[in-house]
């Protein structure tokens, strides 16, 4: 019984079409795909891997330390306590004479949070196109710039019904314009839409909208699920191509 492996598990639900991207993803995680299951529209996968052991002799070594360093730390503050408290009236005369304006910071914000990012005046948004749906890139950009707007020229790969709702739906983007072929870039998701939050714009718009149809997509960043290798985006405009 002592050396009995001991597991953790995961289940994680994808859109069908991105089930090999996720069990890659996971695969280089550790995690050991132990079954599968086949919706319509969606998968379940479920993943385990071994649990590794608690160093409890490390632990509590790091603990002893952490506690005789907390220990020096607090006798060092008492006596430079009273030093501190003499020079603060001085410190704070400096600081409130090198404060700068409020207001060049405030308008250069709202300079960067206005601003449209799009392939050609951000190059990390342009190599983000062009990279793996699971690649760090998409963490990375999804952290630096959520609530911030982007454009790009794209397709929908996938179009689902969200829930039991006949007018709503989950909609998988990708850019370029191969539509349900896309292999490269980001799976940007819009999820939970109907086909006037689109806000389709342009010459001889359509009643309805379906897979392959290409668009050039203006929306906010949103969070990025490593999981499920999935980058949230909410639709601002969506212009015809």
């Amino acid at each position: 019984m002592a050396d009995e492996i001991r597991y953790e598990y995961k289940t994680v639900k994808t859109v069908r079409g991105t089930d090999g991207l996720v069990i890659s993803k996971m695969q280089k995680d550790g995690w050991e795909l132990v079954e599968q299951s086949q919706g319509t529209l969606r998968s379940t996968l479920n993943f385990r891997r071994p649990k590794k052991p608690q160093p409890w002799l490390l632990i509590g070594t790091a603990t002893a330390a952490l506690v005789i360093l907390a220990i020096v730390i607090g006798v060092a503050s008492a006596l430079s306590d009273g030093g501190e408290k003499r020079d603060e009236s001085d410190k704070s005369t400096i600081a409130a004479s090198e404060k700068p304006s409020a207001t060049p910071t405030s308008t250069a914000a709202e300079s960067a949070t206005t601003e449209v990012i799009t392939p050609q005046n951000n190059p990390e948004f342009a190599a983000l196109l062009k990279a793996d749906s699971c690649d760090d890139a998409n963490l990375n950009f999804a952290t630096r710039h959520k609530g911030q707007t982007v454009t790009f020229n794209g397709s929908i790969v996938n179009m689902a019904p969200h829930g039991h709702y006949d007018t709503r739906y989950d909609f998988l983007l990708g850019p370029g314009d191969k539509g349900p072929n896309t292999t490269v870039g980001p799976a940007f998701k819009y999820e939970d839409v109907n086909i006037l939050d689109l806000k389709l714009t342009g010459k001889k718009i359509p009643a309805t909208v379906g897979s392959g149809d290409k668009f050039r997509f203006i929306a906010k960043v949103g969070e990025f699920n490593a999981d499920q290798c999935l980058f949230f985006l909410d639709p601002i405009w969506t212009e015809l191509r």
